[in-house]
């Protein structure tokens, strides 16, 4: 069960350097806090500047509008990529369903979504939709810059960067309409490089400690939630902690939320940085490729464990490395 009482994570103030009236020292301070919150906890909330109640209001109503369309018209939403199509009206996660826009930060993605599901055009929808990705698209550049120049691998930021894609996923967990907490979605650790996460006020969000705890994630309209996913802790050789997390739905009221995404670019092999790897931190994942790494977890090569990417290409597990690599 997760903790009775919320629990305040770090809150890390980015509207200094969102608006370029940040210093020097500024970004240190920052960058310092990203560290240490993304080593102690994997997690923490980042506040910014533009998040008004005008604005808050017409995109989660800009997500209702959406999600209250009719199944059929959601299951058009199909793809044959991961993560990609319509997910919903699952027997294990019947509170759950959402939808994807690949890089929802390139101009004219968010309106082409919303042209599909709306033929004569959505302009508060897309609007509402670009302005949220736009700044989760800058908060993931900035941490994952922050991080890189912590771990002083400067000479890695433009490879790193140059070979990030982006899915941008927005969700909805209905009210089960009961006090008692009822299973949103299954605990797990994200896939991805890191996860930008912005929600309505309706609580669901927990996270497992490093000490096997549950805890609440108290959450603010105000606000992001970051955290680190599998390939970031693989290629920091285990220095960024990935969370467990899941969602718990107790009430009758719906949440929303909407998932920035980073993960490498097709082809592109992830490895640790040499600079990682030493005698008091041997290496931990063997160079691997994100795409083929989810075609073994949805073909059931590797199962679909928290621990998913360790049993792929853990550095231990030299028979399972041996196979990805053939």
């Amino acid at each position: 069960m997760g903790s009775e009482t919320p629990t305040e994570l770090p809150l890390i103030d980015f509207s200094k350097i969102y608006l370029n009236e940040s210093t020097p020292d500024d970004w240190n301070s920052v960058k310092s806090q990203v560290h240490q919150a993304l080593t102690e906890y994997g997690f923490f909330r980042a506040s910014m500047a533009g998040m008004s109640p005008e604005f808050q209001s017409s995109l989660f109503g800009s997500l209702d509008q959406l999600f209250n369309l009719p199944l059929e018209t959601k299951l058009k939403s199909i793809s044959d990529k991961p993560f990609h199509g319509y997910i919903g009206h699952s027997p294990t996660m019947p509170l759950y369903e959402s939808m994807a826009i690949p890089d929802a930060q390139v101009s004219g993605e968010v309106e082409a979504f919303a042209n599909f599901f709306w033929p004569h055009g959505n302009p508060t929808f897309g609007e509402s939709v670009r302005n949220i990705s736009d700044k989760s698209y800058w908060l993931d550049r900035t941490i994952r810059k922050m991080i890189i120049e912590s771990l002083g691998l400067d000479k890695y930021l433009d490879d790193h960067m140059d070979n990030t894609k982006h899915l941008l996923r927005v969700a909805k967990y209905k009210g089960p309409d009961t006090k008692e907490s009822i299973m949103g979605l299954t605990s797990h650790i994200d896939k991805t490089t890191l996860s930008i996460l912005y929600q309505n006020e309706v609580a669901g969000l927990e996270l497992e400690t490093k000490g096997g705890e549950w805890i609440r994630v108290k959450q603010s309209i105000d606000s992001f939630t970051v955290f680190v996913g599998e390939v970031f802790h693989a290629w920091s050789n285990g220095l960024l902690h990935a969370p467990n997390h899941r969602v718990m739905m107790t009430g009758n009221e719906a949440r929303y939320s909407l998932g920035l995404f980073s993960v490498p670019k097709s082809g592109y092999i992830t490895k640790v940085p040499d600079n990682l790897v030493d005698e008091e931190h041997p290496l931990l994942f063997n160079p691997f490729d994100y795409d083929e790494f989810l075609n073994h977890l949805f073909t059931g090569k590797i199962g679909a464990n928290k621990d998913a990417l360790d049993a792929y290409c853990g550095a231990k597990e030299s028979e399972l490395t041996t196979y990805s690599k053939s």
